[in-house]
């Protein structure tokens, strides 16, 4: 087949609002008749292998460029369809390995997913003209579709495995044209059939607080506060989520909301667990944030956690939050734990 040689392709549309760079790259090489391989192959070669990593974590700038010249899309708009663009404002330092806060792991092995890193939105897949994945969908604390109010899903609900739409045509011994991304790549299952799930919230005030972090993610609204807010709230993800026995914070705080406590695995994060164990500790993690002086205060003094554990391997710690722990002291700690009702965290 003969390599494409003009500046522009011959079909060079935009991405669409809030677009995965992935999804992109897919609809295009659909677009112009041919397997995603096949296309890929004939752009950039066998040398330079698009699959067989997480391409919208680490979006190498051969790829961005390419895209950029053949489809005539302004260099920053191609970069806004990677997760390299969430850097400063979802997690602080970008890593090209590893645990990268906040974006969910797709655990790549031999150009499959092992885990369920990319979400969806039944409503949203069935409503598109054109069904597209979103770049939010990859992030962790966002459980829910603020446009339809529906929880998020992570895998298949027919077969179980995690969505890998670039393999959606390998199924097809030919292109068909009919192939569309919502499709499941292992079993075929319609995406935007799967089942609508309005989400429950502990309080409305956790829901009100969890679902402007969403929206204003989207809208790219986030002030500095709010991004701060994040980046402690991640710091308290992980200490839920700790193989520390000492560290009992998850357990004070559930029985301190009324809810059932869930089992977390400890040696994931809060970026490799299914859906609905997020929605469950985000709301935790929300209830502590939305009155956190004095929640913190008294779960140190009940021995939820220590003092020192606040700040332990928080290296981007922001002021803010720094300042408030700083106003901690041992002498008021212990004043909150007279005070406070008798709790026994072993009970």
């Amino acid at each position: 087949m003969k390599e494409f040689t003009s500046p522009l392709w011959p079909i060079h549309f935009k991405p669409l609002p809030d677009e995965l760079l992935s999804s992109w790259l897919v609809r295009l090489a659909h677009s112009h008749g041919l397997k995603v391989q096949t296309f890929c192959n004939l752009i950039f070669g066998n040398r330079l292998q698009v699959w067989n990593r997480d391409i919208d974590r680490l979006a190498p700038e051969w790829l961005i460029t390419e895209l950029s010249d053949r489809t005539g899309t302004d260099m920053g708009q191609v970069i806004a369809t990677t997760l390299q663009s969430y850097q400063g404002v979802i997690y602080h330092r970008y890593r090209a390995s590893g645990t990268l806060s906040w974006i969910q792991s797709l655990k790549l092995h031999h150009r499959k997913f092992e885990g369920f890193g990319l979400q969806f939105c039944p409503e949203c897949l069935a409503s598109d003209e054109e069904p597209y994945f979103r770049k939010s969908w990859r992030v962790a604390f966002n459980t829910i579709c603020t446009a339809h109010n529906c929880i998020l899903h992570d895998r298949c609900p027919d077969c179980g495995y995690g969505v890998a739409f670039h393999r959606n045509d390998m199924r097809h011994a030919e292109y068909v044209a009919t192939i569309a991304l919502k499709e499941c790549h292992h079993c075929g299952f319609d995406l935007s059939k799967s089942p609508t799930i309005r989400p429950s919230y502990v309080s409305r005030d956790i829901g009100i607080f969890l679902g402007n972090l969403s929206q204003k993610l989207l809208d790219e609204t986030l002030s500095q506060a709010e991004i701060d807010n994040l980046l402690v709230m991640h710091h308290f993800a992980k200490l839920m989520f700790t193989k520390n026995s000492t560290v009992k914070l998850y357990s004070y705080l559930c029985d301190v909301m009324g809810v059932n406590k869930i089992p977390l695995i400890t040696k994931d994060d809060i970026e490799g667990v299914d859906v609905e164990t997020r929605h469950h500790v985000l709301q935790v993690i929300a209830y502590l944030m939305l009155d956190l002086g004095p929640r913190l205060r008294v779960a140190i003094a009940v021995k939820g956690l220590r003092y020192n554990h606040l700040k332990k391997d928080f290296n981007e710690m922001p002021k803010c939050y720094a300042d408030l722990i700083e106003r901690f002291s041992i002498k008021e700690l212990s004043l909150h734990y007279l005070n406070s009702s008798t709790y026994d965290l072993n009970t």
